[in-house]
């Protein structure tokens, strides 16, 4: 048995933000690992010339930055600890809230039970931490918990744990923010930023995956869920 931590985040989440994809993302890691993996990333920001305090975000992407951000991608892509799963999303537009008696917090914490319920496995335990949104989501992600857990029979949480937390603070939640965002630029069309279009060739090279499509479910290395939600939702 082993004990995982899954970090999350997303990119163009919000309903009316004239955005058409949206991306949820995870990345896991063994818990006794993590330390490791921090003290790596905080390595990397230091020899590109970088404070240890520097957020590894997606929005922070530059040409002038390129190289630190390519070999964060390539850190990702050698270290067999660390293992990505992502949702697509990609017409907001198309949803229908009120067919399913539902408003966009409620589906979109039904998409991050799909996200994650097939990263949960037992006899393993997982600690899953969400970039904190607002003080509202506090109902909604014990909703999740119970969902999750109750999901694999887990009926006395012993197995799964939801928690929010500051995804500044968190250098494996970035991440997960950087290949969020790395799958929302490539399925927006944009390409107008030579530092995050690098960021994503080089992760398109490295899965070998169009970032637009969804992988098989046993790849777990580089995982990406397209959702064809339009007769569900």
């Amino acid at each position: 048995m082993t004990e995982i931590n899954i970090y999350c985040d997303e990119s163009c989440h919000l309903e009316h933000d004239q955005i058409e994809v949206m991306i949820l993302s995870a990345i896991s890691c063994p818990q006794r690992l993590t330390k490791s993996a921090f003290f790596d990333l905080r390595q990397i920001k230091e020899e590109h010339g970088l404070d240890r305090n520097f957020e590894l975000k997606w929005t922070k992407v530059s040409e002038s930055k390129q190289d630190y951000f390519l070999a964060v991608v390539d850190y990702f892509f050698r270290n067999p600890s660390l293992r990505f799963r992502g949702l697509l999303i990609p017409e907001k537009s198309k949803l229908r809230h009120a067919d399913y008696d539902q408003d966009h917090s409620t589906w979109y914490f039904k998409m991050y039970f799909n996200l994650l319920r097939f990263m949960i496995r037992p006899p393993d335990s997982f600690n899953i931490y969400i970039d904190i949104r607002d003080t509202r989501s506090h109902k909604r992600l014990e909703k999740l918990n119970d969902v999750l857990a109750n999901n694999i029979y887990d009926f006395m949480h012993e197995s799964v744990q939801v928690q929010q937390v500051n995804s500044h603070e968190v250098e494996l939640m970035q991440m997960a923010d950087l290949f969020a965002g790395a799958i929302a630029y490539r399925n927006r069309g944009l390409n107008s930023n030579a530092g995050k279009l690098a960021v994503v060739e080089l992760i398109k090279e490295r899965s070998r995956r169009s970032l637009s499509d969804s992988t098989p479910l046993g790849v777990t290395k580089f995982n990406l869920f397209r959702w064809r939600g339009s007769e569900e939702a």
